[in-house]
């Protein structure tokens, strides 16, 4: 059993990747490129490549072979008008919510035909495994039924054959299309490919405003459906249904007029997003830094990643952005990469590009024309844009709060703000216990933020007395990279070739960095934490060492080793272009 889980995962994955690979070419991929990207093999013969993929290909409908290449099949259905297409309405209950683990307990089901609704399914089905006590609580069935039910293979197969070709609707589609998709590769080695209607995406779309929720008793109560739905299979697909009719109509007032229209309508943001999954298919599996850009070619946003290709399409995989980031994508027109030889030279990029373009998705980006210090005034603190040794700090709001915690400090604490923390924190405890409790929470709060505060000064000040060089591979094959700490700041960076030339290099670096002044500029700062992060938890490709000649050299003949090609250009791919043609 194990093996054929394991294999059947394989299949699944090349499968998944094959598809990914056709819709980068943007067409079909011959069988022999298609078995060296997924097997990663140097030179395979056409019949070999062939043979392998065979599973993987026939075992997929969304695949199709097309002489000697793979390519996309067209799900059947698509192009009917929506008043003349088969649906079939699905609704599924479930020892549980996970596919992989859970089992189908019951299926119901309901087909409209011409916009009527026509012949009804229903059967029970066997899970082999006890009903736990809420979903038995929920649906109303006992083990015991479920004991004399046929088994799920069965009720999945007879599901099958009454469904046929027709497009399939569901109320959550992803949760009920994830089990029979699961119960069908079992059956048939497929998948189940054909259209499929969410309703509740297609409501959410076409109901904006009017409804505060989309589940299915709000939608049956909000259209005043016959069915009830009850958390059993037939009467919930019986509601859906008749919520799919009413849905259709108010579909067709947008102008969606088949069934490809009703399932762009049905779709979520997410997955419209998706659709712009081929900018990034070109992407390099290096490190460096990515700009995103609008129609008018602005840029929107600016990230990084150790690989671009990886980090960039998993802007299109999944829902899970920050808003700022979910408007740039919806947005973006344009993505533009920029490959660099290591992590850390593209987390500097980063933060240089940033400074310079301000792109509005980065919400969190830096400004350290509004940083400030805490300076001495009398007998306390305050927020000054003057440069001290107590700072920088990046929220203003937060140094006033600290600031006011050290009113009536002594010299000591206003010199080391870290020494008056146990007298406040007990300052707070006095108040809380003499049911101050208003006072102790105000104070408290100020305490909070001196102690943020206090934490962030301390790490700034050991990066400041901190000398050492940074090693990291270049993009240039050969090459290497020296990032020179000194004096509180990126005293220098340079770019040492193979050869007597580094020495060269190296020298000019460590006159920069001897030459280097201690300073408490707020974007020299702002590197200086970057580079402390990397000094924290440095990545395998970087080498640290001390400012003197032999280490940097060691490390950089350790570091520089050819950087990765990154993929040819697509009008390049194509090998063998008369043979293209034939086909």
């Amino acid at each position: 059993m194990f093996a054929y889980a394991f294999a059947m995962q394989l299949r699944l994955d090349a499968a998944d990747r094959l598809v990914e690979l056709v819709e980068e070419r943007r067409g079909p991929v011959y069988a022999e490129e298609a078995a060296r990207r997924l097997f990663a093999f140097r030179h395979v013969p056409a019949g070999m490549a062939r043979s392998l993929l065979e599973e993987a290909v026939d075992a997929d409908a969304r695949l199709a072979w097309s002489g000697d290449s793979v390519r996309l099949a067209t799900p059947p259905g698509h192009d009917l008008p929506v008043e003349h297409a088969t649906y079939v309405v699905v609704d599924l209950e479930t020892t549980g919510l996970r596919p992989g683990t859970c089992r189908i307990c019951e299926i119901g089901a309901v087909r409209v035909r011409e916009l009527e609704l026509a012949e009804t399914f229903q059967t029970l089905a066997n899970p082999e495994v006890p009903l736990g006590r809420a979903v038995a609580s929920l649906t109303g069935l006992a083990d015991r039924e479920l004991r004399r039910a046929p088994s799920v293979e069965e009720a999945v197969r007879r599901f099958l054959d009454f469904a046929g070709d027709a497009v399939l609707v569901a109320h959550n589609a992803r949760f009920d299309l994830a089990f029979l998709d699961r119960e069908t590769e079992r059956l048939t080695g497929r998948r189940l490919a054909g259209p499929v209607v969410d309703t509740v995406s297609l409501a959410r779309r076409v109901l904006e405003g009017r409804v505060a929720r989309a589940s299915l008793a709000s939608l049956a109560h909000f259209f005043g459906t016959d069915a009830r739905p009850c958390h059993r299979a037939l009467p919930d697909a019986s509601a859906t249904a008749e919520i799919l009719l009413a849905l259709i109509g108010l579909a067709q007032e947008r102008g969606a007029t088949t069934v490809a229209d009703l399932c762009e309508l049905a779709s979520t943001r997410t997955r419209r997003v998706y659709l712009k999954r081929s900018l990034a298919f070109d992407a390099p599996p290096t490190p460096g830094v990515y700009l995103f850009r609008d129609r008018y070619d602005q840029v929107l946003y600016v990230g990084r990643a150790r690989d671009l290709r990886a980090r960039l399409r998993s802007y299109f995989r999944t829902d899970r952005q920050r808003p700022a980031v979910e408007a740039a994508l919806a947005a973006l027109e344009r993505i533009e990469w920029r490959p660099c030889g290591s992590e850390l030279e593209a987390a500097l990029e980063e933060l240089r590009l940033i400074r310079e373009l301000r792109p509005p998705a980065n919400a969190r980006v830096s400004r350290p024309d509004r940083y400030v210090y805490l300076r001495r005034r009398g007998g306390g603190l305050v927020c000054s844009s003057a440069p001290t040794e107590l700072g920088p700090i990046r929220s203003r709001s937060r140094a006033r709060l600290a600031a006011r915690a050290l009113d009536g400090a002594s010299d000591e604490e206003l010199a080391e703000p870290a020494l008056a923390l146990p007298r406040l924190r007990a300052k707070v405890r006095a108040r809380a216990d003499a049911l101050r409790y208003e006072d102790a929470a105000r104070l408290q709060d100020r305490v909070d933020a001196l102690e943020r505060i206090v934490g962030e000064l301390r790490r700034l000040r050991r990066l400041r007395r901190a000398t050492c060089c940074l090693v990291t591979p270049a993009l240039e094959p050969g090459f290497a990279r020296a990032v020179f700490l000194s004096g509180g700041r990126i005293a220098a960076t340079r770019l040492l070739p193979p050869g007597a030339g580094a020495l060269l290099e190296v020298e000019a670096g460590l006159a920069l960095a001897r030459a280097a002044e201690p300073t408490l500029d707020p974007d020299a700062a702002d590197e200086l934490l970057l580079v402390g992060s990397f000094l924290r938890r440095p990545p395998p490709e970087l080498r640290v060492c001390p400012l003197e000649p032999d280490a940097i050299l060691a490390a950089a003949r350790r570091v520089a080793t050819p950087a990765a090609v990154p993929p040819p250009a697509p009008a390049a791919r194509g090998r063998r272009p008369a043979r293209r043609r034939a086909a």
